[in-house]
């Protein structure tokens, strides 16, 4: 086997008498002599783009995703790098897999915290009930827009639609009006 002509290398042979690195090397013009690259694991990569807050979070500092968490190479698949939320990658890491149909929830409410003990699984809707989005806001009402009670005796949930919900006084008003309405209408005829 012929081995690289490059003095104390022992790679094996590439091309025009050196192994794969050093014929780089005299191609691009670097040093020949350079140390090797050295690989670094993923953990060394995601601890250096970290930095701890005040406020106990550990915030990330490296690239963010459009909605604004944190966002990780893991791994190199078929030439291409394979993506991670950081805060799910470091829950993984320190927790264990998320369970089947369950989402991290950050309870200190910052996207960049990847803290996994600011970390909570849970379902898909319960995440979407303590944000601050229309649906959370809607949901914490505890009265409709006529002052009428959301309660048990008053409240009336779609079957077909699980997630609606109607003022029963506000439906009886409508439908007594809307009564008056047609009555009116067929006494003007």
């Amino acid at each position: 086997m012929k081995i690289c002509e490059h003095r104390g290398c022992v790679g094996a042979f590439f091309a025009k008498g050196f192994c794969e690195l050093h014929y780089q090397r005299s191609r691009s013009g670097t040093d020949m002599d350079a140390p090797r690259r050295v690989k670094r694991t993923a953990e060394d990569r995601f601890f250096e783009k970290t930095k701890a807050s005040e406020s106990g979070c550990i915030e990330w500092t490296g690239s963010t995703d459009t909605s604004g968490y944190g966002s990780f190479y893991v791994a190199w698949k078929n030439g291409k790098r394979i993506y991670e939320k950081a805060h799910r990658w470091l829950y993984k890491r320190e927790r264990g897999p998320i369970p089947d149909g369950m989402q991290l929830d950050h309870l200190c409410r910052n996207r960049r915290c990847v803290n996994p003990s600011h970390l909570e699984a849970v379902t898909s809707r319960e995440n979407t009930l303590r944000g601050e989005g229309p649906a959370a806001k809607h949901a914490a009402k505890t009265e409709c827009l006529n002052g009428h009670p959301f309660n048990e005796s008053n409240t009336y949930i779609n079957p077909r639609i699980p997630r609606e919900r109607y003022c029963r006084s506000c439906s009886r008003d409508r439908a007594a009006k809307k009564r008056q309405r047609i009555k009116s209408e067929r006494s003007e005829n």
